[in-house]
């Protein structure tokens, strides 16, 4: 028994350790809410180009309210806030960087530092060396959409100003931005000063609105009409297309969110009312029997889902060289799901034999009931998540404004635009995702708790761990709230269909706003 709590006490250092690593390096690290922004306000530019008749005031009046007064200022403004904080994030990582490199010199065992940990400070500079670089790029691609947006503003003595930068900045003249920086700069310039052919510069290295922005410019400029009316045609299809996005990613959200207010509103008044037989207090203090102890639990959950995902499959990935960095997005989907499912058996056999001596559970364990209204309470939990969530992640956003991290998955769905890699990141995100992690953290840790806590406290305690395990700081407060909301759901229908229907709208709705923001451009 000593023996055995030694090794799992060794197991949960190692654990401990890997999850302040990765929340560490998540620290400087861009979130992916910047990115969503301007994906959004890029929708928002494709809108402002709607043609509406005089007469159709209705319909102005929708537009108007879907993109705002002035959307050029607000879009330059969005694109200005995150430009800081893609400066921020590029500062850190190489703040980052100067400290390994000065941490190796200053090391009076620098000749004897072991090969293993050498290499592993040569992986991580490189990374961050990387990602520095990605940053960068991303500034680079800032900077050309701001200047387009100013000079649509007639602010063309700014844009001139930041392409010139950019330009300086950018020694490699065969580089794609620093040619689409002169070609703007000369575009804009006063008089134009155009030579040769331009237009598949612009093509290949703007998108969306911005695009045809400096297409329109180039068309006026050569007198070319038929080009010109065909772009317009295309804009005016694109901006209708704009528009129903745009419906569609703040719509479904408003209502949902407006009718989860509503629920939350009625369940507390009920509550106040009926007390204890109101909705909200069904299960609320009912624990469940436990037959094992905190060792078993603390075993499932560092063994099962921190060393076995976090530590023993990505060891084994790297000495068989598994590395779809440079692959298709859809190779990349692929992996995604297969490294899920390998996670997903490791840890369900873990929880098996960690438990399978106190066979038979006792009743109230790992249910899944059908014929129950478990469809209910994951469907009005997922209304409610949803105001519950966006609230929190705007407190959030003043704290962290823009770094802290983001689950690497998220990218990968922004940019899935075919029907493969989107089904697949569907599968992880929305199947595979919600069973694993609700039989984990809902079916086993939560009840487990239970046998020492009251219901409330195992309920907020699950839901911080459920947050932490996805290694983001700038995530934790969001999934923490989604966390809680799924245990209360959980310990009041007593149904892991319940919370794993919640947990998978949850991701849907995600995935497919990514979708069709991603599609914007």
């Amino acid at each position: 028994m000593i023996i055995r709590r030694l090794i799992l006490a060794f197991l949960t250092l190692i654990a401990v350790v890997n999850i302040f690593d990765s929340l560490n390096r998540s620290f400087s690290a861009p979130q992916i809410q910047s990115r969503l922004e301007l994906y959004q306000s890029n929708l928002v530019l494709r809108v402002s180009d709607i043609e509406i008749e005089d007469n159709d005031q209705s319909f102005r009046q929708l537009v108007e309210g879907v993109i705002g007064d002035n959307p050029y200022n607000t879009t330059t403004k969005q694109y200005q806030k995150a430009r800081k904080e893609a400066e921020l994030a590029r500062d850190n990582f190489q703040n980052k960087i100067e400290s390994l490199t000065i941490a190796s010199n200053n090391d009076p065992n620098v000749q004897v530092i072991s090969e293993t940990k050498t290499s592993q400070q040569s992986l991580e500079t490189e990374q961050l060396t990387q990602q520095v670089s990605e940053v960068e790029r991303f500034i680079d691609e800032i900077d050309l959409k701001t200047g387009i947006l100013l000079a649509t503003n007639d602010q063309t003595e700014e844009s001139l100003n930041i392409w010139q930068q950019l330009l300086n900045r950018i020694d490699d003249e065969e580089d794609e931005y620093y040619q689409t920086g002169l070609v703007l700069s000369k575009l804009w310039q006063n008089p134009p000063n155009i030579t040769g052919n331009v237009q598949p510069i612009i093509e290949d290295n703007l998108d969306g609105w911005f695009r045809d922005r400096a297409l329109t410019r180039l068309y006026k400029i050569q007198n070319d009409s038929n080009s010109l009316s065909s772009l317009q045609n295309q804009q005016q299809e694109a901006a209708n297309q704009a528009l129903v996005k745009l419906a569609f990613i703040g719509g479904i959200p408003a209502v949902g969110g407006f009718t989860g207010v509503i629920l939350v509103i009625f369940l507390l008044v009920q509550l106040l009312l009926k007390g204890e037989n109101s909705i909200l207090a069904t299960n609320s203090n009912k624990s469940w029997e436990t037959p094992w102890d905190w060792e078993i639990t603390w075993q499932v959950l560092i063994v099962g889902f921190f060393f076995v995902g976090q530590f023993v499959l990505p060891l084994i990935l790297g000495i068989l060289g598994f590395n779809p960095s440079e692959s298709s997005l859809t190779i990349k989907a692929l992996y995604v799901l297969f490294t899920y499912i390998l996670m997903s058996a490791g840890g369900i056999i873990v929880l098996y034999l960690s438990i399978k001596s106190f066979f038979p559970l006792p009743e109230s364990w790992f249910k899944f009931k059908l014929n129950s209204n478990w469809f209910i309470w994951g469907l009005g939990g997922y209304l409610i998540a949803i105001p519950a969530v966006l609230i929190i992640s705007l407190i959030n956003q003043q704290i962290w404004h823009g770094q802290g991290g983001s689950n690497p998955l998220l990218y990968l769905a922004l940019q899935a635009q075919d029907k493969v890699a989107l089904s697949v990141f569907f599968i992880t995100a929305s199947i595979a995702a919600p069973v694993f992690e609700e039989i984990m953290f809902r079916g086993f840790l939560l009840p487990s708790l239970t046998r020492y806590l009251p219901v409330s406290t195992s309920i907020i305690i699950s839901g911080f761990l459920f947050a932490i395990a996805h290694l983001s700081l700038s995530e934790v407060l969001p999934l923490a709230t989604l966390g809680i909301i799924l245990g209360v759901v959980y310990t009041r229908s007593r149904n892991l269909l319940a919370p794993m229907l919640l947990h998978s709208l949850w991701n849907s709705g995600t995935l497919i706003s990514l979708f069709v923001l991603g599609s914007g451009s």
